[in-house]
């Protein structure tokens, strides 16, 4: 299969455990899009903590694009703009607010470049260090969303949350996507929007065809745009439940995982064809 785009996680797919990305990574990347392949990242990230990345692998150089907040926005890094935006309610958010209470969990939003939280607690903490966004505590939390947001997270303990994801995903069915990003993030987008939709809507624009895509990914918010790839690649370090279901298991973010699959079903189909 001659492929014409890689799209790619971020946290625990394509950056290491320090959040850098391997040299031998980078250079498959960089060949990948010497030789015309698109690379996207996709990622449940806000876009602000995702562009240092795209500018690390020359995006814009190659007219490539950012799927951030779970696939709510599409950004195309050559021009800034934004190809498809979904976003969220004050209301939908005071709701999601209301049951953060009831169930007792944490909660955060994002309001332009600052993460929006009514009490900050470790996991929110980690969302700030990942995404090196300023943590603003807002005590009235519906006070302070008044304007539409992209995406709201739920915090707590992973294993409250396993629970906490099967009964919210079968309460608001219909209305909002419900998924776990990380064991202690339980992240809520507009009804039908992920990353699978939303790589689905970015190659209808760029006419690739659904099998031209390889997708790779570690987590359950993943899980759309790998079983949408024509080859959907689980990490080494993914859950069982994940590998099960993608078409190929590469090793671990911290073993370049993601190098070996360009170099495998990329660049040495390439030299081979040459």
């Amino acid at each position: 299969m001659n492929y014409k785009m890689i799209v790619l996680d971020l946290d625990d797919t394509l950056l290491r455990d320090d959040l850098t990305i391997s040299s031998r990574t980078k250079q498959a990347l960089m060949d990948a899009q010497e030789a015309g392949v698109k690379v996207v990242l996709a990622s449940g990230r806000p876009t602000f903590a995702m562009t240092h990345i795209a500018k690390e692998l020359e995006l814009e150089k190659y007219g490539s694009f950012i799927l951030s907040f779970n696939g709510a926005k599409i950004t195309n890094c050559a021009t800034n703009e934004q190809l498809f935006s979904s976003t969220l309610s004050p209301a939908t958010v005071h709701e999601l607010y209301n049951i953060s209470r009831q169930e007792e969990v944490g909660i955060h939003t994002y309001v332009g470049d600052d993460i929006v939280t009514p009490a900050n607690n470790e996991y929110t903490d980690i969302e700030g260090e990942i995404t090196g966004m300023p943590i603003v505590e807002a005590e009235h939390f519906a006070e302070a969303i008044q304007e539409p947001v992209v995406k709201v997270i739920m915090v707590a303990a992973a294993e409250k949350l396993v629970d906490l994801e099967k009964k919210l995903q079968q309460q608001l069915q219909g209305k909002l996507n419900v998924v776990r990003s990380k064991p202690f993030f339980l992240e809520f987008t507009e009804a039908g929007v992920d990353k699978g939709t939303s790589l689905h809507h970015l190659i209808q624009k760029l006419d690739i065809e659904q099998g031209e895509v390889i997708a790779m990914g570690d987590s359950y918010n993943d899980l759309a745009m790998i079983k949408f790839a024509g080859l959907g690649v689980a990490m080494g370090n993914a859950p069982d439940d994940i590998k099960e279901i993608a078409n190929y298991v590469t090793d671990t973010n911290m073993e370049d995982g993601v190098a070996k699959v360009v170099e495998t079903f990329i660049l040495n189909t390439i030299v081979q064809t040459k």
